[in-house]
């Protein structure tokens, strides 16, 4: 049995089929309503934001077929394949940055210039959400948008040979810039695939995403294994200062690790030997395996995954070019949605809460306790253990649902604050940095999956404005927390990202009791079309005699733009 879906209100029709040259159509006509602008939230929009027909190109329409690709039923292997090259050229890609971040807080601790440099990269992050990713996919395509935005993370490792603030601090704005259009082209990838995926198998859509989402950071979080294998394997090659050997660890005095762990302090550091710099040769060294990367990852993507326009990417030209108010206004209006603000803080802890492990927990714990060149060794059991759960997670989800992880993931980071404010830290305990990094990577896994995934489900009319609000607040919550590393003592820090993973789960909770409510009454008033038709002028009259406009939707995830424009038919 399969099924015929076409866009009639009729719904699909079954007919038995027993031709094994059955055929997907893919259908890219007709115009589309841009979500994110004024006037389209109640489902009409205005005429001057509908856009017009799409016309049928070189690279995504066959000769022929009017406007419409012809897919063949194993298009879902290739949509895999695509899958597959996406997340490994970001595993390649990350491998370089997140091993090369890591390091920032320990290797150029002085005058704070590594975190100084991390915070310049996610102020950038932060403007570019706003302005650059529309702008930008609009004019590259989403494919294109990605090896661009790739090529900006060289300048910032290629200033690791000569870091000064003139040449950090600028490599890290351009590595901003280009951050934000490569995570929203990436997310728009996904997403947009997983809907043709699920329209292909039958599938639900929000687990395919989901699923897809899983998939994509079980590589994207193996990077942190080899990033900081890389770098742990040539610091630990060379002999230079810093503990973290037995023979070091009995070296250490109990009166320098006493200021270890909740009560470290950057600005005073008691002349830890463990923190001094390594050799310049073997950063160079580490600085030219990451280049090399970086370059590898970008022509992966070049000649490995197909075009978004294959599967119906939305080319989205009007006939005037839109004005850099008009770009803005597509990112500000997406907060305009009660959902989009009360996820503001629990996207801002996802930031903090990588910030956190990636320079506090390697700066006052790991190498102030251990020495810098354990930092990586440490690393690669949060990665190892975080690419795990994100695969675990993904899959996870449409068996125990969404609420039961994201309490998981509450309740381990909630756990390991508390732990980490109590813990003194010594290198004669190795293990229990090892245990706290990997449940930290057991936390960021559900948010990583789980919270991508929401945005996915929630704001599927609108995939581009929403995944920048999420680049643009989990990059507030980055700034936040490099901004008051080098001048709270990591006690304060702990206080402080407790009360925003409070806010956020809060947060959380409210949008998803909002939401099931919401799935009751669409339901109800799709089983009574009067009682539909009536509270819908009920509404009208309501905001006329009050002068102001029709309410905002509180989500726009009733209709994908794949369920509009993708008709499968089996011939």
């Amino acid at each position: 049995m399969v099924f015929s879906y076409s866009g009639d209100d009729d719904g699909p029709t079954k007919r038995k089929t027993h031709n094994n040259d059955d055929v997907v159509t893919v259908s890219v006509t007709g115009g589309y309503t841009n979500e994110a602008f004024k006037g389209d939230g109640d489902g009409l929009g205005d005429a001057k934001h509908k856009q017009p027909a799409l016309s049928g190109t070189e690279e995504d329409m066959i000769p022929g077929l009017d406007g419409k690709c012809r897919l063949k039923p194993g298009e879902k292997w290739r949509i895999l394949k695509n899958i597959a090259a996406v997340s490994f050229a970001f595993m390649v890609q990350f491998t370089a940055f997140q091993g090369t971040a890591n390091l920032q807080s320990s290797i150029n601790a002085r005058e704070g210039l590594g975190t100084v440099s991390l915070s310049a990269v996610y102020a950038a992050l932060v403007l570019s959400c706003i302005f650059v990713p529309t702008f930008l996919i609009k004019r590259l395509t989403v494919k294109w948008t990605l090896c661009a935005s790739m090529l900006c993370y060289a300048p910032y490792i290629a200033a690791q040979f000569y870091p000064r603030f003139y040449t950090l601090v600028p490599a890290g704005v351009l590595l901003g810039l280009g951050a934000a259009p490569m995570w929203a082209a990436k997310a728009t990838y996904l997403t947009q695939v997983g809907a043709v995926y699920a329209k292909l198998t039958d599938q639900a859509v929000d687990g395919i995403i989901v699923r897809f989402f899983g998939f994509f950071f079980l590589a994207w979080q193996t990077a942190e294994l080899w990033g900081n294998l890389v770098s742990s394997l040539v610091l630990s090659s060379g002999a230079h200062g810093g503990g973290g050997g037995s023979a070091n660890s009995s070296q250490a005095s109990e009166a320098r690790l006493s200021h270890c762990g909740a009560n470290f302090c950057v600005l005073n550091t008691h002349g830890n030997d463990n923190l001094e710099r390594p050799p310049d040769s073997e950063i160079y060294e580490i600085s030219t395996i990451y280049l090399c990367c970086v370059f590898a990852a970008v022509a992966f993507v070049a000649f490995m995954v197909d075009p978004l326009s294959r599967y119906g990417e939305k080319q989205r030209k009007a006939e005037a070019e839109l004005t850099g108010i008009q770009l803005l206004s597509a990112t500000a209006y997406q907060l305009k949605k009660p959902y989009q603000q009360l996820l503001i803080p629990i996207t801002v802890w996802i930031g903090m809460e990588q910030a956190f492990i990636g320079a506090d927990f390697t700066q006052a714990y790991v190498s102030c306790a251990l020495g810098i060149h354990n930092v990586g060794y440490v690393m690669i059991c949060f990665g190892v253990v975080n690419a795990m759960c994100s695969l675990l997670f993904g899959s996870l989800m449409k068996f125990v649902g969404r609420s039961p992880l994201m309490a998981l993931g509450a309740v381990v980071h909630a756990v390991l604050i508390g732990v980490l404010l109590m813990w003194r830290p010594h290198p004669d305990s190795p293990l229990v940095f090892f245990a706290i990094s990997g449940l930290w990577g057991v936390g960021d896994a559900v948010w990583q999956t789980q919270v991508n995934g929401l945005y996915g489900t929630l704001f599927r009319r609108n995939k581009e404005a929403a995944f920048s609000n999420f680049r643009l607040w989990e990059s507030a919550g980055f700034v936040v927390a490099y901004a008051y590393s080098t001048h709270l003592c990591a006690r304060m820090k702990l206080y402080v990202m407790l009360c925003v993973l409070l806010l956020g789960v809060t947060g959380y909770i409210i949008v998803e009791f909002l939401h099931m409510r919401k799935k009751r009454r669409m339901k109800r008033l799709a089983e009574d079309p009067k009682a539909a038709a009536k509270e819908a002028a009920a509404a009208a009259e309501a905001s006329k005699a009050a002068g102001s406009p029709p309410p905002i939707e509180e989500t726009d995830d009733e209709q994908d733009e794949a369920d509009d424009d993708i008709i499968v038919t089996h011939l």
